[in-house]
């Protein structure tokens, strides 16, 4: 079986992205085919400076190493060294109804967190399914708030094997996360790099533990008892425990006794603690060995990718 994921290199990775994405992926890692894209091109919707955009793409590639993707066993590679995905885009754009865009949920949040417009913006959905299905995809393991991508891959898909040839296009299966589905941020939204409000897997402990400690919270006092389905800093702190330790916390934040700085100063003791390791991997991470990893990444990707385009090609007549 083999899985596919992608992240955008457009900041600093997140706990958000690491439970959502970066771990379950990895956990897959010996069992299953994985494979991993730096999706630089998608990164051009928001990103505007060019420095920014390389920075970002190395510093993703050094953050996936050190979180525990084995290039030995998966493929990581940067989406813009594989121009296959710029090709097959633009064949399944000539048969992707616009309807089907105009549905997008996410098209319209990112509207509405203000940014500009435009047809990068709109048509995300379909280089995202030309990212799946240039790789015959069997598994997308997802966040519930990607799941209509996804649906819309299939879509898509189906349009192109309705007018082309059966079985030209693999329809991918979804796999939702429910447990992880959307990670609470700082303020209480899904946390998310365009809302400023993430808890970075690298930053340095200083800045990591300020930004601990300034999660939202409401105004009860140390001894009153607390709800913890409503306290940002539970919901956070949760992921990084087992069952019976989050029910021994929610027990804590129950009984009253526990004020919120110390709520925090304990999430802040799991997050090294859980990430330590990583952390200290993370600094001994070259530039050179990750462009070799992308390098050799890109190779392999592009081998499975050319038996995808020549089905494609010569079923649309351009073979």
């Amino acid at each position: 079986m083999r899985v596919l994921s992608g992240m955008q290199p457009s900041g600093d990775p997140h706990i958000g992205n690491y439970f959502g994405s970066i771990k379950p992926n990895i956990e897959l890692m010996g069992e299953e085919e994985n494979i991993y894209i730096v999706v630089d091109l998608h990164a051009l919707t928001s990103v505007r400076d060019a420095n920014e955009l390389r920075e970002y793409r190395m510093n993703l590639v050094k953050d996936l190493l050190a979180c525990g993707f084995d290039p030995e066993k998966g493929i990581l590679f940067f989406q813009s060294d594989v121009p296959e995905h710029a090709e097959l885009l633009w064949i399944l754009s000539c048969i992707t109804p616009m309807g089907l865009l105009e549905r997008a949920v996410s098209y319209k949040d990112k509207l509405a967190q203000g940014l500009e417009p435009n047809h990068g913006l709109f048509a995300y959905p379909v280089l995202q399914a030309a990212d799946i299905l240039l790789y015959d995809s069997d598994l997308i393991p997802v966040g519930k708030d990607q799941k209509q991508h996804i649906e819309m891959t299939r879509d898509i898909a189906q349009k192109f094997n309705n007018a082309y040839g059966d079985g030209v296009l693999k329809e991918p299966d979804v796999q939702i996360r429910e447990d992880v589905a959307v990670v609470p941020g700082t303020d209480g939204r899904k946390m998310s790099k365009s809302y400023g409000n993430t808890i970075p897997l690298f930053a340095d402990d200083k800045k990591t533990e300020k930004i601990i400690m300034g999660i939202v919270t409401d105004s009860k006092g140390v001894e009153e008892p607390k709800d913890p389905e409503n306290c940002n800093v539970f919901k956070i702190h949760s992921l990084f425990l087992d069952d019976d330790g989050k029910k021994e916390l929610e027990d804590k934040y129950r009984a009253g006794g526990l004020g919120y700085g110390d709520a925090k100063k304990m999430l802040a003791e799991e997050f090294f603690n859980y990430f330590g390791d990583m952390r200290k991997k993370r600094l001994e991470i070259s530039d050179e060995s990750a462009k070799e990893v992308v390098k050799n990444g890109a190779a392999k990707a592009r081998k499975i990718a050319e038996k995808t385009m020549d089905r494609v090609r010569k079923s649309v007549g351009l073979r």
